[in-house]
């Protein structure tokens, strides 16, 4: 179960055939295995040394694909960042996790250069895009040329000395008790995951086939995907961002027949009159997964496309899928489909203890997929882990056929688009402003993002701040799709009895309040 062993592996196995496709390019199994090694090697002769960690930050391009193997090859540690972060996000999680190196986009120079500054010693920048070492024209900052660093290395590599409980990536996930958390996945989580999902797969019948990375690579998606693309012999179309018409285009070209989107993707795909331009009559299936989908959108997409969609559960402790509905079973409404190979489930009450079948408690999971904890972070691992269970947060149940349904999530979570947005930290940023005298922030269903971000405030006496000028403020100081939707004004806050804000009253108020698509 080592993670580096995957490219040698495809290849024997299948030969060398096109694997990613992203725009004019094709990049066989072959070439990313030759491009890795260079990097590993390019990385060592920076100074990158075994046990490092090395973020990997970057619109979805097959640089991603490369720097992952890269960078394990070089016996470091990958820390995936998703790009649309704000710098001062980066910058924690250069800062917590002390990483050495960085490779990114050329235009994200600008960013990391906000990130590490004030770092006494900021981690090396390695940049995709430009053909040689030099301050970016973008930033004042020095700059290593990813291409020029993988054309001086040396194609060979040593077999690199990984064991399967080693650490493959940290991935940086916001808590609701203040700052992120770095989750630590082994060789073995990843693997094991991937390969269960694979084992579904061929249990199905399904073909390897071409498939779509629109969701970010930078990102657990991305390090699975990977995976199962190795294991499998599949390819890879990659866009860099969603956009009907390219899905649509990659849709016709290759004649994809199931792919991963979030529900503000199903639902531009349902009702976008430009999809009947194309021949999309390929296409099985959707996997959702990141938010709970409609029923109504579920429907409509079904009529519209004649295909299924399946949706599942995971996070990015269990590395990351947990359940799954399986294509040739029933499939049932509200579910999250059952347990993956390998995984077990419990529904528990407070003191860890199984519940009945049928009964609301916390979901606990257990597998070779379960995080070996939190990196530098043992207070939060204990609180996570007991007895090899993970105590996910969220209250679910499951049925008498072992499907799960999750309930409510994890304190007061918001889901918007595919991404995890905490209250509590917006809450924070929000009441800093001098205007705020209170502020709760709570998410609304939206049929179009799964959820919308709304801020409800109660301004200081003396004063008459605007929703715009709020909104500008966090703009300012959080990545877009972190911000409000809305800020809404109130006089008070509804509580209960011991003055806490009585925040499923303060959802019912807002939804009722404010049109959301």
């Amino acid at each position: 179960m080592i993670l580096t062993d995957l490219p040698e592996q495809s290849l024997e196995r299948f030969g060398e055939y096109p694997m990613l496709y992203a725009g004019q390019r094709e990049i066989t199994n072959l070439e990313l295995q030759d491009s890795a090694n260079r990097l590993a090697n390019g990385l060592r002769d920076l100074g990158v040394a075994p046990g490092d960690r090395v973020v990997v930050c970057m619109p979805n391009c097959p640089e991603v694909f490369i720097a992952y193997q890269g960078v394990m090859r070089a016996e470091a540690i990958v820390l995936p960042v998703m790009f649309v972060l704000h710098p001062r996000e980066i910058g924690f999680i250069l800062q917590a996790s002390g990483a050495s190196a960085i490779i990114t986009s050329e235009a994200l120079v600008p960013v990391m250069e906000q990130a590490t500054s004030g770092m006494e010693t900021p981690p090396k920048l390695v940049v995709a895009g430009i053909a040689q070492n030099q301050p970016s024209a973008n930033a004042g900052i020095p700059c290593q040329s990813l291409c020029s660093l993988m054309a001086a290395a040396d194609p060979d590599i040593r077999k690199p000395k990984i064991r399967q409980d080693d650490i493959a990536v940290i991935l940086y996930t916001s808590g609701t008790t203040g700052q992120p958390k770095g989750v630590m996945l082994t060789h073995r989580n990843l693997y094991s995951n991937a390969a269960a999902a694979v084992r579904l797969a061929e249990e199905a019948g399904d073909q390897p086939g071409t498939t779509i990375g629109v969701l970010p690579l930078a990102h657990i998606y991305g390090f699975t995907m990977a995976n199962t693309l190795f294991l499998r012999g599949g390819s890879m179309v990659i866009l860099p961002k969603f956009d009907v018409r390219e899905v649509c285009e990659a849709v016709q070209k290759y004649r994809v027949e199931r792919f991963s989107a979030v529900p503000a993707m199903i639902y531009a795909l349902t009702t976008a009159p430009e999809v009947d331009e194309y021949d999309m009559s390929s296409l099985e299936s959707l996997g959702s997964g990141s938010a709970p989908l409609p029923v109504s959108l579920i429907e409509a997409f079904r009529k519209r496309f004649n295909a299924e969609i399946y949706e599942g559960y995971g996070l990015s402790e269990a590395a990351p899928a947990v359940s799954v509905h399986r294509r040739g079973e029933t499939i049932k409404p509200g579910s999250v489909g059952r347990a993956m190979p390998g995984v077990e489930l419990r529904i528990a009450d407070e003191s860890g203890n199984p519940l009945p079948t049928g009964e609301v408690g916390e979901l606990l999971v257990r597998g070779e997929n379960v995080t070996p904890g939190y990196y530098n972070n043992q207070e939060a691992t204990d609180a996570a882990i007991h007895d090899g269970w993970l105590h996910t947060g969220d209250v679910a149940k499951m049925d008498e056929d072992g499907y799960l349904y999750i309930v409510d999530r994890k304190k007061d979570l918001i889901l918007r688009g595919g991404f995890n947005i905490y209250p509590r930290d917006l809450e924070e940023l929000i009441s800093r402003h001098p205007a705020v005298a209170e502020v709760a922030v709570v998410g609304v269903p939206s049929e179009r993002m799964g959820e919308e971000v709304i801020a409800v405030v109660v301004r200081n006496a003396d004063s008459d701040i605007s929703e715009e000028e709020l909104l500008a403020f966090c703009q300012e100081r959080l990545a877009k799709y972190k911000t409000p939707r809305r800020v809404i004004f109130m006089d008070a806050m509804p509580r209960n009895g011991v003055g806490k804000i009585l925040k499923k009253s303060l959802r019912e108020q807002v939804a009722e309040a404010v049109e959301i698509e």
